[in-house]
């Protein structure tokens, strides 16, 4: 037809029409590794990492207590330990237009096998979150024993939800808490922060008493606009009432409410365990502050708990922390406190970072702890560390540093090289060496892990 047109001097050349395809993915605005049909554009992603540790490591020689467990040191004894881990997963993304917004299916495959050897004995399952190990129970809740094996693929995540601006969540997903803005600026982690996994906590209740998240859940999140989010859900909505199965509360109301924007973030969320049944065994808040003011930085973050499984137990935790950078210095410090029923621990890090060329930066640091809570007293670490941009994708990082506890005391060095050459890919080899003490041996540990993500 075009060129009939052209030939009879353009007599329907204004009457012609350009047609164009455009893929489901991209009209969805969605990119990355994708297939797609008429309506729906899936979306694949995933990780596959292993790691190996090998040396003489599965001691504990020296550890600082706190209410919810404690940071330890390794020492040896005589005899070598060993781990073999890979974690893989896999998630399919589905998502279609609807006339309430993007219309999503989510599933996620996962399979952790974690095989441990200590004192080069027999082989075990432990640290995998896909029921390598664990406690068996009776009906009426009492251990009878224990079960371990290489962990299975399991359904992580098996979920829909469907909105943009607000949107309805239902299935079997994570928990929309939000427990971050809390992350200490110094170098060396404040003591406590390091063990709740960086921040401030509402205590040792989530898995030991009944505050669970995650699991079965039904959710609402939405953008109030101006960088205020609201959310509000159900959660561990398969949990029990009766132990070990739920540990008393059964399911979880959460609400939180975040915000994000110009160079400060945000957050309150709050839990409470036992709604099912019309009981609330458990609750906490958890709330942060994260601030960047041109070169100054400030985090405040303080968390409540509260349960009545068991002994009725009060647990409260709060930190504050600020750095300053100066051309090629940034000055770091951190404050932390923790109370369990009336005793409490207090806790304090500075560090000071260089850059002292171009690639190379070098931090000295240091941190005290003071448990009053499980009665050990004053305890203290000081550490120098270099960091090193060997090329583009090598990096080299070293740390030296004295750790005394109140009864022992200690000296370390570690080494690793991180390479990370693109495509997803990154490796890294590290190496720890502990000094022996009264009652241990010198203690050393190699660790190799190797992982490719793609999306």
């Amino acid at each position: 037809m075009a060129a009939a047109g052209l030939s009879t001097g353009g007599a329907y050349a204004a009457d012609l029409g350009v047609l164009t395809s455009l893929d489901v993915c991209d009209a969805l605005g969605l990119s990355g590794l994708t297939i797609s049909s008429d309506t729906n554009c899936l979306q694949i992603t995933g990780e596959v990492k292993y790691k190996f540790t090998w040396g003489d490591f599965d001691d504990e020689d020296l550890v600082i207590d706190s209410p919810n467990g404690g940071v330890a040191f390794f020492g040896g004894d005589g005899e070598n330990d060993w781990r073999s881990r890979f974690d893989a997963w896999i998630k399919f993304v589905a998502t279609a237009d609807s006339d309430f917004g993007p219309a999503k299916a989510v599933l996620k495959l996962k399979q952790v096998t974690d095989a441990r050897v200590d004192d080069e004995g027999v082989k075990y399952y432990g640290g995998s979150t896909t029921g390598d190990g664990g406690t068996v129970f009776d009906p009426g809740g009492n251990p009878i024993g224990t079960v371990s094996g290489p962990g299975s693929v399991v359904l992580d995540e098996a979920y829909v939800s469907i909105g943009d601006s607000t949107v309805i969540m239902a299935g079997k997903k994570g928990s929309i808490m939000n427990k971050g803005d809390d992350e200490p600026l110094t170098w060396l982690d404040l003591f406590n922060s390091e063990d709740v996994d960086r921040g401030v906590s509402w205590g040792p209740l989530p898995s030991s008493e009944g505050l669970d998240d995650g699991g079965m859940v039904i959710q609402v999140t939405s953008d109030l606009g101006n960088g205020f989010t609201l959310s509000a859900g159900l959660e561990n909505l398969d949990g029990a009432q009766t132990a070990p199965f739920g540990l008393g509360g059964a399911g979880t109301a959460v609400g939180v409410i975040a915000y994000a924007g110009e160079g400060i973030s945000a957050h309150i969320t709050g839990a409470a365990a036992g709604v099912l049944d019309g009981e609330v065994e458990a609750w906490g808040v958890h709330a942060g502050f994260a601030g960047t003011f041109d070169n100054f930085k400030v985090v405040l973050a303080g968390a409540y708990g509260h349960d009545e499984v068991g002994v009725i137990n009060d647990y409260w935790n709060v930190l504050a922390s600020a750095s300053a950078t100066f051309d090629m210095f940034t000055i770091a410090g951190a404050v932390e406190a923790v109370d369990l029923d009336g005793d409490t621990d207090f806790g304090a890090s500075g560090s000071i970072s260089v850059a002292a060329t171009e690639g190379v930066t070098i931090n000295v640091g240091g941190r005290w702890y003071q448990s009053n809570i499980a009665g050990q007293g004053d305890s203290y670490q000081v550490a120098a560390g270099v960091s090193a941009a060997v090329t583009e994708s090598i990096t080299l990082t070293g740390e030296v540093g004295y750790v005394n506890g109140d009864f022992d005391e200690l000296f370390y060095g570690s080494a690793k090289l991180a390479w990370a050459p693109g495509g997803g890919y990154t490796s890294s080899i590290k190496g720890t060496v502990t000094s022996g003490t009264d009652d241990q041996d010198l203690g050393y540990k190699i660790e190799s892990e190797f992982k490719k993500t793609f999306e």
